[in-house]
């Protein structure tokens, strides 16, 4: 069996303050290709924790994870490119996985379940499980889900849209909608932090992201209703 050629784009921000917990987990990423850091000006310092590796690649461009996202896809050689948040937990384990979802249906976005880390505060039980049935019922992922998809499929789909105030991931689900590409559960979830909901507050964080997604998805429905009836 011919093996999956997978590159993982990490998209670093100007909040973040260390890159130890990713660090660790690329002993599981063997056989990727490339791993592309993206940082932007106010965490390139970060860089200098990155070990020596011949795959790992780093880039700084304009701070956007929009913008970081598509600078680091423009330096795929790979078949498959893997977006992944810097605070995302995985294993051996959701990366087989990835590649037999891959394998199955190699024209798909592919995104993982949620699970998020106790690092937040209020009932993330609540979120992660609202954001899983989205997920299932309506297709709907967010990036922290991990998405993974062909680049010549990426390419279609003209990248991560930079003029969005928000919801880039949100935004670019839709134009795989849009351009009738299935989105398929890997069947393994990758956990994230929850870090936020700590700072801000889980009810105002909470609803200001359900505001912000049903905001955006309302004139994207009619779109795609649009197109259906004529």
């Amino acid at each position: 069996m011919k093996p999956l050629s997978i590159a993982v784009v990490i998209p670093v921000g100007p909040s973040e303050t260390t890159l130890a917990p990713m660090l660790q987990q690329l002993a599981y990423l063997q056989s990727a290709e490339q791993i592309i850091f993206v940082f932007c000006p106010a965490s390139v310092s970060l860089r200098a924790q990155l070990p020596t590796d011949e795959r790992i690649i780093t880039l700084t461009v304009e701070a956007g994870r929009a913008a970081q996202m598509n600078a680091g896809a423009q330096r795929v050689n790979s078949e498959f490119i893997w977006f992944l948040h810097l605070d995302s937990q995985f294993s051996n384990a959701q990366w087989q996985m990835l590649k037999q979802s891959l394998r199955r249906a190699p024209t798909g976005l592919h995104y993982f379940n949620l699970r998020f880390l106790s690092d937040g505060r209020g009932p993330m039980w609540l979120n992660r499980q609202g954001a899983n049935l989205r997920s299932r019922c309506l297709r709907l992922p967010f990036g922290d889900q991990g998405f993974c998809l062909a680049v010549d499929q990426f390419k279609r789909l003209g990248g991560y849209p930079l003029d969005a105030p928000y919801g880039e991931d949100h935004l670019f689900v839709w134009q795989a909608h849009h351009g009738g590409i299935a989105l398929i559960n890997t069947g393994a979830t990758l956990t994230t932090s929850a870090r936020k909901y700590s700072t801000t507050g889980w009810l105002k964080l909470t609803l200001r992201y359900q505001f912000y997604w049903l905001k955006q998805a309302t004139p994207q429905v009619w779109l795609l209703l649009k197109a259906k009836m004529f």
